[in-house]
């Protein structure tokens, strides 16, 4: 195109400057003219006086930014329009025809897509040499990418990182597509240049960049940007001795930007692609390396990089760049802007990918269904690599053989896919392929050498090899390219610009597998075990070294690690001790294996180790190395205490509390975490913390809590990897101590939490303060705070108020009921309602004394059209809800006499009940118990918040039962305790036995302490909540708790008594207290 035509094609800065105005409103117009007058939001620009912009039209007003502000019009304009939140216009402002370019610009642009459309169009099925695997449209699979926190790092095994990413699966996250990372969220005021995408190896970070170049190359999306340059690491790295200028080294990896005459970017809408970042071997050095702003200044490649990320070299220019999660702190968090994250394949994209890599829908149906049968399998193939691999090795063996076993574990899966490739190098030997290939003598020595390399480099840590790395392990470059074009889906060979090579395994694990089988060969074949230190040369040393040591000398390793990093390494070494396994290796064998009896050494070393207390991930790797040597019993043991409802996590061993744990977590359904279920204990929170990490809700009510779960509680809320969205610690002594641990967790900006619930845990006004700060954080996703039945005055609900004051209070429903608030407390609240309307919904004050006088203002709020409260409860609410303690829920109680037991009589106005062995003359009544069953209902059923107190003497039974509970006969249907109509107190001299069902929990009355007769029973009806307690002698003294039922009440419940205890209940009385 000549320069004449492109000025008639491109249209002018004041044309596309005009087209913007008119596309705004009058009352957008006029705060566009405001904003051009405000210094704080123009920064380094100058204004334009409010003289010259009043009577403006949008023509006058183009003038008089082009007069004043030249060349940089569009900018100061884009910058105006971001304040307006019309990004929209600022797409179009931003996109190729946005203002006049470089001479040759289609055309270079034209030749740069082509060269792109060629490079990444392909299928890594096909893949020889050339490159890593290529986008092919018929197989991509779009995988999620999630926006992070912050480039946390993780140094963990990428297995336990894929563990963890897999439980997220299903769960909500904040989500981008790719094609939206550089235009920025609503409400962003600062434009987004750099982007960080961390993920696995695997999961699909360089496939991503790859599709992204690839459909702008094709115009399919992305055309706002004028040029898409993506670079390798891999590629960079053979560059380090060398200079360039960053123009150089756009033109030597995009000659057609050379070819064009392109000599500067700063007119070009530029994004440079950086894949790789965890293979960068250059010196990355931030807070050192000299200043560079000159595109055109020669220097090392490390320097430019440093620069145009720091954003001093090119500054319009985007960024993007990938990594593996542990080298993402390579680059300082400032010179980031968005940070995401690649999760891997959900369970239906893996459907989707198998349909489309296998075609065959029968095949299909038998794959994924036998993937879900293995825990490990299932996992893996969160990785689209594995994926890969999994379709390639079960389609090969569905396909050529009926029948037979399927590989169920990683170890089997890894042999397969090198049985396979033995397959395809013996047919490219001989021109033809044998079902059953047998290990010839060239296919031994290159796993050898594979297998050294991938052990020496596995040491190391890495994961890519230079010439260099190949010639430490007695592999030249011509060996090297001869394994590259046999084992393709094993060992690849990659060629960066002029061809220099680059050779890494297809994925870690295949490294890590072939690693283990050198060991594991090395072994067999001279007893040297490499994974000891030192090497003794002594026969005696080689004659003792039996393949138990090997094993244990692996398994120590592996625990010793800090990160995990031989963790697949160890599961595949013990894989291969199995003789299932060794027959598949027949031919690379040169001896007998193992015996049966060293795996089962192997197996009882392993399960010693996991009585030491280990960490969870640790624990759990070795139950998944007993699963790689066919042993499950551990993870069976504990499967049958839970389906028979039997686990008494109080008598647990370190082994089967990660048993558990394993078990916990490889359920599907993580969403909800009952700590009651298990464990009602702080020992049973501190041992399954792990799945508290992953669950949606954690039910840790009851559960007698300590400081030490308050802290540990903290550190899973300040997590990045956390999923807790609602954690209920209700009825525990948190006290304001503990409110106070929490807070660190609370403010912190990774707490996605959204409910809290801290009923019944002893808070006074202090915590109030504490928790005041927190909800008015702008980071806090606080929607739900339930603070009821704690001593918070009004001067807690004070500090409370100040909080909900915030815009940037998010809470919509606050729970104060049983807080002893009174009017006060209401005018607070009424306050912060009109100061932040938006978005409190729902307020209880059900059991509190706010009076008339108090109530009034908050009817009103509900009725103001401006204020979002839907629902007040103010219902049971009197003077006497301000005594202390559970007596504000005290309630008057009467003995039913047409339910009593003739053996029982009724006295004190139908308040007492006492054991006689005459019949009482009470006429008869359907709701009468009979027969042997001595028991006695009260009249009134239960709905709310109650509380009551009962003097005793003798054997007795407390109980709540409903009003359904069978009254004739002898079956446990009649009787308090033994079946699901009732929770049960059963009371001795010794011991109290709390009975529901029939099933028993006992607890014994400590020797020779001094007690009162008196106990006291506390029903939260809609928490399903049943407390009994001991009265002590002291009035002042705190109630002492004896048990707690937690289940869900149906209907209406009824205070009952009872005497099931023969001639010794004879006398035994009841009686209801005057409270």
């Amino acid at each position: 195109m000549s320069r004449r035509e492109r000025k008639v094609a491109m249209p002018t800065r004041e044309e596309l400057l005009l087209r913007a105005l008119k596309d705004l409103g009058d009352n957008e117009l006029k705060e566009f003219k405001w904003y051009l007058q405000k210094p704080e939001v123009l920064e380094r620009f100058p204004i334009i006086p409010k003289s010259r912009l009043d009577k403006a039209d949008r023509p006058d007003t183009v003038d008089q930014m082009l007069q004043t502000y030249c060349e940089n019009t569009l900018e100061v304009t884009k910058k105006v329009l971001r304040k307006l939140d019309r990004n929209d216009l600022v797409q179009i402002l931003s996109g190729p025809n946005s203002e006049p370019l470089a001479e040759g610009f289609l055309g270079c642009q034209k030749n740069l897509k082509s060269s792109l459309i060629k490079k990444f169009q392909g299928s890594p099925e096909n893949v020889k040499k050339g490159g890593k695997p290529t986008v092919k449209d018929e197989t991509y699979i779009k995988v999620s990418l999630t926006i992070e926190g912050g480039a946390e790092v993780n140094k963990d095994h990428e297995v336990r990182q894929v563990e963890a990413a897999s439980r997220k699966a299903h769960k909500p996250e904040t989500s981008i597509r790719p094609e939206d990372l550089f235009k920025g969220s609503p409400g962003r005021q600062e434009p987004i240049r750099t982007v960080m995408t961390q993920g696995v190896a695997g999961i699909g970070k360089t496939v991503l960049t790859q599709k992204f170049s690839l459909d702008w190359a094709k115009d399919k999306d992305h055309q706002d940007v004028h040029f898409t340059f993506p670079f390798t690491f891999r590629e960079l790295n053979v560059l380090r001795e060398k200079r360039f200028s960053l123009v150089e080294l756009v033109h030597h990896f995009f000659p057609e930007t050379k070819e064009a005459g392109i000599c500067s970017f700063q007119e070009f809408n530029a994004l440079f692609i950086f894949d790789g970042l965890d293979e960068c071997r250059l010196p990355l050095d931030f807070h050192n390396t000299e200043v560079l702003t000159d595109v055109t200044e020669s220097t090392s490649v490390h320097v430019l990089l440093t620069n145009l990320i720091r954003g001093k070299l090119l500054p319009s220019a985007l960024l993007w760049i990938t990594t593996r999660p542990a080298a993402a702190n390579q680059i300082p968090p400032d010179c980031v802007d968005l940070v995401t994250e690649v999760r891997g394949f959900s369970d239906a994209q893996k459907l989707d990918f198998f349909r489309k890599k296998c075609r065959d829908e029968k095949l299909v149906s038998r794959i994924l269904p036998h993937i879900k049968t293995s825990r490990s399998l299932h996992i893996m193939c969160h990785i689209p690599v594995f994926c890969w691999i999994t379709a390639g090795v079960l389609e090969d063996m569905l396909e050529t053989r009926e029948g037979g076993e399927l590989p169920r574990t990683l170890t089997e899966m890894y042999i397969h896919l090198l049985r396979s490739q033995a397959k395809v190098k013996n047919s490219k030997s001989h021109g033809e392929s044998d079902v059953d290939p047998q290990w010839n003598q060239a296919s031994r020595e290159m796993i050898k050498c594979l297998g050294k390399l991938a052990f020496d480099q596995l040491q190391k840590g890495n994961l890519i090899f230079y010439e260099s790395d190949l010639a430490e392990c007695g592999i030249n470059i011509k060996a090297a390219s001869v394994y590259s074009g046999v084992f393709t889906q094993i060992f690849k060979e990659e060629r960066g610009q002029y061809q220099d090579k680059v050779f890494c395994f297809v994925h870690m694990s295949v490294q890590e597998f072939l690693a283990a089988l050198h060991v594991h060969l090395t072994f067999i074949k001279s007893g040297n075990n490499l994974l000891e230190e030192q090497q003794t040369a002594s026969w005696m040393s080689k004659l003792s070294r039996r393949k138990p040591n090997l094993h244990q000398t692996a398994v120590d390793r592996a625990l010793q690690s800090p990160n995990g990093h031989l963790d697949l390494f160890l599961r595949f070494l013990l894989g291969f001790s199995l003789q299932t396994n060794q027959s598949l290796l027949r031919g690379l064998l040169t001896k007998p294996g193992s015996s049966l009896q060293a795996d089962q050494e192997t197996i009882k070393y392993i399960k010693d180790r996991l009585e030491d207390n280990l960490t969870p991930e640790r624990s759990i790797n070795l139950l998944q190395c007993l699963n790689e040597l066919n042993d499950d019993s551990l993870v069976e043991e504990i499967q049958q205490f839970l389906g028979s409802g039997r686990l008494s996590t109080h008598d647990l061993s370190p082994a089967q509390w990660s048993a558990l744990v394993f078990i916990l977590l490889s359920s599907e359904d993580l969403e909800v975490f009952d700590l009651k279920k298990y464990s009602a204990s702080e020992q049973g929170l501190l041992k399954l913390l792990p799945v508290v990490k992953v669950s949606s809700r954690a039910l840790l009510s009851f559960c007698n809590l300590s400081e030490q779960s308050y802290r540990v509680l903290c550190s899973v809320l300040s997590s990045r990897s956390s999923s807790l969205r609602q954690l209920d610690l209700s009825n525990n002594n948190l006290w304001d101590s503990g409110v106070k641990t929490l807070s660190a967790g609370l403010e912190s900006p990774h707490c996605k939490l959204e409910i809290l619930r801290l009923s019944g845990c002893k808070l006074t006004w202090r915590s109030c303060e504490t928790l005041s700060s927190v909800i008015c954080i702008q980071s806090s996703s606080l929607k739900v705070l339930d603070v009821s039945d704690n001593e918070l005055h009004d001067s807690g609900v004070q500090l409370l108020s100040t909080g909900l004051e915030s815009h940037h209070c998010k809470l919509e429903t606050l729970r104060l009921s049983g807080c002893h608030v009174t009017e006060e407390g209401c005018a607070s609240l009424a306050s912060a309602l009109s100061s932040n309307p938006a978005h409190l919904r729902e307020l209880d004050l059900s059991y509190n004394h706010p009076g008339d006088s108090g109530v009034q203002p908050l009817r009103g709020a509900v009725e103001d059209r401006h204020c979002r409260l839907e629902t007040l409860r103010v219902e049971h609410c009197g003077e006497n809800r301000l005594k202390h303690g559970l007596k504000k829920y005290a309630c008057e109680l009467e003995m039913d006499p047409n339910t009593a037991h003739r053996n029982l009589k009724l006295s004190d106005n139908n308040r007492k009940v006492t054991v006689v062995t005459e019949e009482q003359p009470y006429p008869d009544h359907p709701e009468r118990f009979d027969s042997c069953c001595w028991q006695v209902l009260c009249k009134t059923g239960l709905k709310g918040r109650c509380y009551w107190e009962v003097e005793k003497e003798g054997p007795v039974i407390i109980a709540l039962s409903y009003k359904r509970i069978s009254r004739k006969g002898k079956s446990s249907d009649c009787r308090l305790g033994w079946n699901d109509q009732d929770w049960t107190l059963m009371c001795t001299e010794d011991k109290f036995s709390f009975w529901h069902n029939g099933k028993q929990k006992e607890v014994h009355v400590p020797y020779g302490s001094p007690v009162s007769n008196r106990v006291a029973v506390y029903v939260d009806c809609p928490a399903g909540a049943l407390s009994f307690y001991r009265v002590p002698l002291t009035a002042s003294d705190p109630l002492i708790p004896l048990y707690t039922f937690n289940t869900t009440f149906t209907e209406p419940v009824y205070p009952a008594f009872g005497f099931g205890f023969g001639f010794w209940s004879y006398n035994s009385t009841v009686s209801l207290c005057e409270l």
